[in-house]
């Protein structure tokens, strides 16, 4: 069963002293509150059924941009649309890298695709918010769950301990929040439930800093998260937990200085070996359709997003804008399940070169596009300028159906188990004691089978390969940029791709944009923040 996501209430909040209102829909409570104030935390949270409205406030939150879908938005500045956190997360993972290229031109979001944005961004300024806004929606739910509080509104045992897990949830999604933003703009303050709630300045953190609050907060939750795959589909585990532990260590060479590729190796066997998540012996596109919560997908999913075209209201946000931007040009919308293309987001032909032959059957994870496409991209703004991309589908594995066409039903696989197979591997190969090569080669052989593409040997098991092999794998699924950093082919002249830099035929860049800049409205808003290496505010 998914997570309803529709019980959800009123309450508000201050979030980094800006002040930024955190509302909800209520229909199935039927509160139309006379006065907002009537509805401040405390109140709220009076009501027994607050506590998983809350939480669900917090996963809904990662997709839909508002409180009634695209209407009115959490985040100031941004349409509920356009402020989804899911939808963000692509926008900056996505379109600075060889996979993606938007041809829309509003306000700065043209200098994603070229990597010359600055800190007068409104989307880095949007995905900062966004994250934040989970934070301190987290904060004040750990803050009102506290045994004291629970204690005195009298509330009964068995409510208490199903809040103690929604209070791991809770951190989990703080800590998935505090790792996007450590790893996009590296210096970041950190709050949590212990601070005031109001106008003060949260001191800024280094990024060690952050990484170490990071894993202290995973390592913890082992103890407070539901045991794995014992959870509502949705909602996360103690495995979560534990894949987010080792994407951190993978990464802690950029995010520290100090790599711990080791632990890497030896949280994903965990995870491999004990967790009862299973790779998805089903087709590949399988894994993207509108189904894949019950089509034998959902056995790899660690951690979805889940879409619901009949629950949520949200017609730009998460799934629905990665599917409508991806059709234009000739293609059949309602092939794709959906009413119609906003003629946006395509992929670069040095992403399409990954597989030997877009337009044959060698690798079934390369769906692309290409009748009136053209592979180059002379224009930015021309849709048919660059192969379409159709990995995701609101089409059931069968061809039948979803709930909608215009909001799918296809769930984001924020994480998954074959990931956890390729960081294994990668692990492995930059020397963690704790890996198996023949193992490692294995798991790829498990991902490529399926796929129908064809078997490799220890031999072919390099970084190069992995880093390729992760995008066959997992392109579109917001991991591209930070993969292309750690392998020091994000910036700089090692890797280039049509359009990096600002021209056709792609320049090097400069090694500062690693790191997005702290975006300016929030230095306006606290002025304690420092600035980036490389920007000017």
């Amino acid at each position: 069963m998914k997570i309803a996501f529709k019980h959800i209430s009123y309450f508000f909040l201050l979030i980094l002293g800006l002040n930024m209102a955190l509302t909800s829909c209520s229909n199935d409570l039927n509160v139309t509150p006379d006065d907002d104030d009537e509805f401040l935390s405390e109140t709220f949270f009076e009501n027994p059924e607050s506590y998983k409205q809350v939480l669900a406030k917090l996963y809904a939150g990662l997709y839909v941009g508002g409180n009634d879908g695209d209407g009115t938005a959490d985040i100031a500045g941004l349409g509920g649309d356009f402020s989804s956190y899911l939808r963000l997360l692509f926008v900056v993972q996505e379109l600075p890298t060889d996979e993606a290229i938007i041809a829309w031109a509003d306000g700065t979001l043209p200098t994603l695709n070229t990597q010359n944005w600055s800190p007068a961004n409104e989307f880095l300024a949007g995905t900062f918010s966004r994250a934040f806004y989970h934070i301190s929606v987290a904060n004040e739910f750990l803050r009102q769950t506290t045994d004291e509080k629970l204690t005195a509104r009298g509330v009964d045992a068995s409510l208490k301990a199903e809040i103690a897990t929604f209070r791991a949830e809770a951190r989990f999604l703080r800590a998935f929040s505090y790792y996007n933003l450590m790893d996009l703009f590296g210096n970041v303050p950190i709050t949590t439930e212990n601070d005031p709630v109001g106008f003060f300045y949260p001191e800024q953190k280094t990024r060690a800093e952050v990484f170490a609050f990071i894993e202290s907060e995973l390592k913890d939750l082992d103890n407070s998260l539901a045991a794995s795959r014992t959870n509502e589909y949705g909602r996360v585990d103690k495995t979560a937990a534990k894949f987010l532990l080792a994407k951190i260590y993978l990464n802690s060479k950029v995010y520290t200085g100090t790599d711990r590729f080791n632990e890497a190796g030896t949280v994903c066997a965990d995870i491999i070996n004990n967790s009862g998540y299973t790779f998805a012996n089903v087709p590949y596109r399988y894994l993207f359709s509108a189904d894949n919560n019950t089509n034998g997908a959902q056995n790899e999913f660690i951690f979805p997003i889940v879409s619901d075209g009949n629950a949520i209201r949200a017609t730009g946000g998460g799934m629905s804008f990665i599917l409508h931007a991806s059709i234009g040009g000739s293609m059949d919308a309602a092939s794709r399940g959906m009413d119609g293309g906003w003629f946006g987001i395509r992929t670069r032909k040095e992403f399409v070169a990954l597989f030997p032959d877009a337009t044959a059957t060698a690798d079934k994870r390369g769906t692309f596009y290409t009748d009136g496409q053209t592979l180059d991209i002379a224009n930015i703004g021309t849709f048919t300028n660059g192969y379409a991309v159709t990995k995701y589908i609101n089409k059931k594995a069968d061809g039948t159906a979803a709930q909608r066409n215009d909001i799918p039903d296809t769930d984001f696989p924020m994480f998954r188990l074959s990931d956890v197979y390729l960081m294994y591997a990668e692990a492995t190969v930059r020397g963690a004691a704790s890996g198996n090569t023949a193992t490692a080669v294995g798991y790829i052989n498990q991902l490529r089978d399926r796929a129908d593409a064809p078997s490799i040997s220890a031999s072919d098991l390099t970084l190069d390969f992995i880093l390729d092999e992760r995008g066959r794998e997992l392109f579109w699924e917001c991991h591209r940029r930070t993969d292309l950093i750690r392998f020091g082919k994000f910036t700089g002249g090692s890797k280039i791709w049509q359009w990096k830099g600002g021209t056709v035929n792609g320049t090097a860049t400069e090694s500062y944009r690693d790191l997005m800049p702290i975006p300016s409205r929030i230095i306006q808003a606290n002025p304690t923040l420092e600035q980036n290496t490389g920007y000017t505010n």
